[in-house]
């Protein structure tokens, strides 16, 4: 927003308001922006708090930030023309489940089965999942689905991925792994399964390797569309971005930890490796 000419506690005020990733929060929370009357209402963290605070206005603005599609979400009618009160920025998370898989596979050959872990709770998660196993039967890779969303269901998950003999684990595009980050990287290390991420964050916490849109980025350019909005720009005259920068992120110490050589290509490849 800084770019726009805003700077917090100077001459804009900002109303912060988390879920904590209890949804049914959100339109509780959404509700009492609108009462706020505030005059934007940035929504982030997957597509549910987009879809509360469309719920509960249809006048004041709304950015929102989301790695699920916001098409098939409902969110917009168009990305070029999102029409009505809202726009906003998608992180194409749930779009790079098969670059995710390749990557994995490269990593950890082998005949081994890989997990694809996906919240069902998650608009897009059927459709992760499918991306997930059409990508390893196009080489020949079986996968083996957990679904979960509590604490307790993802520790079941990684217990159950290991008795299967999963050889690795693709983690796919929710909010509520991002808030989980640190359970998921320990759950990996515990049962010496190789990870793959959706934020770089989850590596920088000790997972094995991530790859995302550049997610700083994209809350820049949130951050942009906010401040054109509140100089008068409409939503709907704002088009949906899209990322065009995207980063791999290598834990190379959680590599060696787990006895896996990662190749000079792939290490050449990514955009930070940690050490």
């Amino acid at each position: 927003m800084s770019e726009s000419g805003y700077i917090e506690g100077e001459n804009v005020a900002i109303e912060y308001r988390s879920a904590e990733g209890q949804y049914e929060k959100l339109p509780g929370l959404a509700a009492e922006l609108v009462e706020r009357k505030v005059a934007v209402i940035v929504a982030t963290g997957g597509t549910d708090p987009a879809k509360a605070a469309k719920a509960a206005t249809a006048t004041i603005p709304i950015v929102f930030g989301s790695a699920a599609d916001p098409l098939r979400a409902g969110i917009v009618a168009s990305l070029n023309q999102p029409g009505g009160n809202i726009t906003g920025v998608s992180f194409l998370g749930s779009a790079l489940e098969a670059k995710r898989l390749g990557l994995l596979n490269e990593i950890v050959p082998g005949p081994a089965a890989i997990g694809v872990l996906v919240n069902p709770g998650y608009p897009d998660g059927n459709r992760e999942l499918r991306e997930a196993q059409e990508a390893a039967g196009a080489i020949n890779r079986q996968t083996i689905s957990v679904r979960a969303e509590t604490e307790t269901e993802i520790d079941s998950a990684f217990a159950s991925l290991a008795e299967e003999g999963a050889g690795a684990v693709l983690v796919t595009s929710d909010a509520l792994f991002v808030g989980r980050r640190a359970q998921l990287v320990a759950l990996a290390a515990r049962y010496k399964l190789p990870a793959m991420y959706v934020q770089r964050e989850f590596a920088e916490a000790g997972g094995l390797i991530s790859y995302a849109a550049d997610f700083a980025d994209g809350y820049r350019q949130i951050g942009v569309y906010a401040g054109k909005i509140l100089k008068g720009a409409k939503p709907a005259d704002l088009p949906v971005l899209q990322p065009t920068k995207f980063e791999l992120v290598i834990n190379l110490k959680t590599a060696n930890a787990l006895g896996i050589t990662i190749s000079h290509n792939l290490l050449v490849l990514a955009d930070e490796v940690i050490e």
